[in-house]
């Protein structure tokens, strides 16, 4: 980082902008996460360049497209649209839409820690605490405004199953094979605080899915279903403004353990910022709009990849979107529970699990609300009972606050099996909503 110690862009009062000890809280577990996948950008070339706004702009290009390990999936990005104004196979479309998409959840990540270095740590843990999932957030409004509301359903229940299961599971496996002559250790004090939102989120999703199976009539219960589901809504983002609240401010203790220890290994407390303030906004407002686009593309084609493929548009929205759309998140998340750092690795999952449940879906709703579109917390009696078997299950695993290769082995099986029942399942997509699929005899009750 010598090349930038006098570059204008990067200093605050003639000194370059660092990170302290005190302005750690602001970053969150996903943000630690992305760290892992980072590389350091060999400056030597672009630091000789003699126009100051061109070594700045060629840094900004070097830090941002190639300061990750995942650049290799950049040329997906051009690639997908040129797929999509030359006609080329739909499918192909949405293959390489979704490989675009993942080095770019993970820039947005790096790109909002390096504005925190400047706005400091509340807004700089607000700003994660909202833009961690910007990627599925951008999805759902796409299929909302297409108003393909079960693809929305099914992709936000896929993002909660995927970090419950897949990237818990995987991160257990792998940390307890890793250091399975030692005891995993992890702050039990987090988990407990995410599973009691989960159980919340679940209660949201459960009540109206029961109230409208145990009336007479399901065309009876549409109306107030919906308006429940919307009150519901309201005191989850209620609840997630306190969630944010704690973690930030009132017992942000609970989620510093492991940035102290990480610290005190490293034996450095500061760290420099390597883009400038401006040139942060700018590039979050630029990704932003390529995951738009590429958002786009994929809620246009998942249905003819669906058909070219064979495969149900519900296990396409439920297994493969959030697998490959937090590529890099559940990456970071493996990577630290090999070295033994499972704080890391569960704030990533439930952290992820929570933000969605509690946050992204009510806000779809409210979204759907204000767009006039019906959408409701009925996700179905399969994709409830799914999320409703995953969050208990996980609750469970995470008592003990020890781990072992066997809890990761049996919540990633867990996911399998989910997956083959969504793989084997054929829902019609031709109705405007997922809770339109009703078991027979209720109608002829």
């Amino acid at each position: 980082m010598g090349s930038h110690q006098h570059e204008p862009w990067l200093l605050e009062n003639g000194n370059p902008k660092v990170l302290t000890r005190e302005m750690r809280h602001g970053r969150t577990a996903h943000s630690k996460s992305s760290n892992s996948l980072r590389k350091k950008s060999d400056q030597t070339l672009v630091s000789k360049v003699p126009c100051a706004t061109l070594r700045n702009v060629l840094l900004n290009l070097q830090e941002v497209i190639l300061g990750t390990k995942l650049s290799i999936l950049m040329p997906a990005m051009p690639a997908a649209i040129v797929a999509e104004y030359c006609g080329f196979g739909r499918p192909w479309v949405f293959v390489l839409s979704l490989l675009g998409l993942t080095p770019l959840a993970e820039r947005v990540s790096f790109i909002t820690e390096q504005v925190a270095f400047y706005t400091g740590p509340t807004v700089g843990g607000l700003l994660n605490a909202t833009c961690g999932n910007v990627t599925e957030l951008i999805i759902a409004i796409f299929a909302l405004s297409s108003n393909k509301i079960a693809v929305v359903k099914y992709s936000l229940l896929g993002s909660i199953l995927s970090n419950l299961l897949l990237v818990l599971g995987t991160s257990l496996l792998c940390g307890g094979i890793a250091n399975v002559r030692l005891e995993q250790k992890y702050d039990r004090r987090q988990g407990d605080v995410n599973s009691l939102m989960l159980l919340l989120a679940l209660l949201c999703y459960l009540l109206p899915m029961l109230f409208k199976y145990s009336a007479a009539s399901a065309a009876l219960t549409v109306d107030p279903s919906l308006h429940l589901s919307r009150a519901s809504s309201i005191v989850m983002l209620i609840a997630y403004v306190v969630y944010i609240i704690f973690q930030l401010w009132t017992h942000r203790q609970l989620f510093e353990a492991e940035d102290e220890d990480e610290d005190d290994n490293n034996g450095s407390d500061d760290e420099q910022a390597v883009i400038g303030l401006w040139s942060g906004i700018a590039w979050l407002i630029g990704m932003t709009v390529f995951i738009a686009l590429l958002s786009e593309y994929v809620v246009d084609t998942i249905e003819d990849a669906s058909d070219s493929w064979g495969l149900s548009v519900s296990f396409l929205s439920i297994i493969l979107l959030p697998i490959v759309g937090n590529a890099a998140e559940h990456a970071g998340a493996i990577i630290f529970a090999f070295k033994n750092k499972l704080d890391i690795s569960l704030g990533v999952a439930l952290g992820s699990a929570t933000q969605i449940a509690m946050f992204v879906v009510p806000l779809c709703v409210i979204v759907a609300w204000t767009m006039g579109i019906k959408m409701d917390l009925n996700f179905n009696i399969l994709e409830t009972g799914s999320v409703a078997l995953a969050i208990i299950v996980t609750s469970f695993t995470l008592q003990g606050g020890t781990s072992h290769y066997m809890k990761g082995l049996i919540l990633l099986l867990c996911y399998i099996v989910i997956g083959a029942c969504f793989f084997v399942e054929r829902t019609p997509l031709n109705q405007g909503d997922v809770t339109n699929v009703i078991p027979n005899g209720v109608l002829s009750a």
